[in-house]
Formats: C-alpha cells, sequence, structure tokens
C-alpha cells in the first residue's frame, strides 16, 4: 500500500512548475524577431522555390555564392552548408 501523499507538498511541485512554465514564456516571449533575410523571389532563386527537398536545393547555393561566384559570401559567414535553415522560403 502507498504513503498517503502530502497535499501541501503537491501544491508546492504545482507552483514551482508554473513558476518554471512562466518563466520558460517570458524567455521564448521576449526573444529577438528573426532579422536574416529570407530567399529572394528572383528570376535567380526561383528553382529554389521548386525544390521540395531543403538539402536538395542548398546544393546549388555555392555556384554563386562561393569564393568565386557573383556573389560570394562575406568573411565570418556561418556554415555554407544550410544556406536555408536561416534563410527561409517564404
Amino acid at each position: 500500500m502507498q504513503a498517503p501523499i502530502n497535499k501541501k507538498k503537491i501544491w508546492i511541485l504545482n507552483i514551482i512548475f508554473l513558476i518554471a512554465c512562466a518563466a520558460i514564456l517570458i524567455f521564448l516571449f521576449r526573444a529577438p524577431k528573426e532579422t536574416t533575410a529570407a530567399l529572394p523571389h528572383d528570376d535567380i532563386h526561383a528553382e529554389f522555390f521548386l525544390i521540395k527537398s531543403k538539402k536538395a536545393a542548398e546544393k546549388n547555393c555555392l555556384d554563386c555564392h562561393g569564393p568565386s561566384g557573383d556573389a560570394p559570401l562575406k568573411e565570418g559567414h556561418p556554415p555554407k552548408f544550410r544556406c536555408l535553415f536561416c534563410h527561409k522560403r517564404s
């Protein structure tokens, strides 16, 4: 047979849970807005909107954004193999 659960202990655990939930919500609501530019809607990038898989689409990014491409990435740019992780197709 189980020992009776102390009601005061249950209330304390519930209050701790609610405080934790409130803290998480406050943290998420205070997060900054997304600042990364979306994938442009132009003729150059039109093909990327037609490709369903992000990984398949990202294989073509370095053609233009590689070191010898028309629009190379700036120094210190994050990993070059996950373009559509930040630059969303909207």
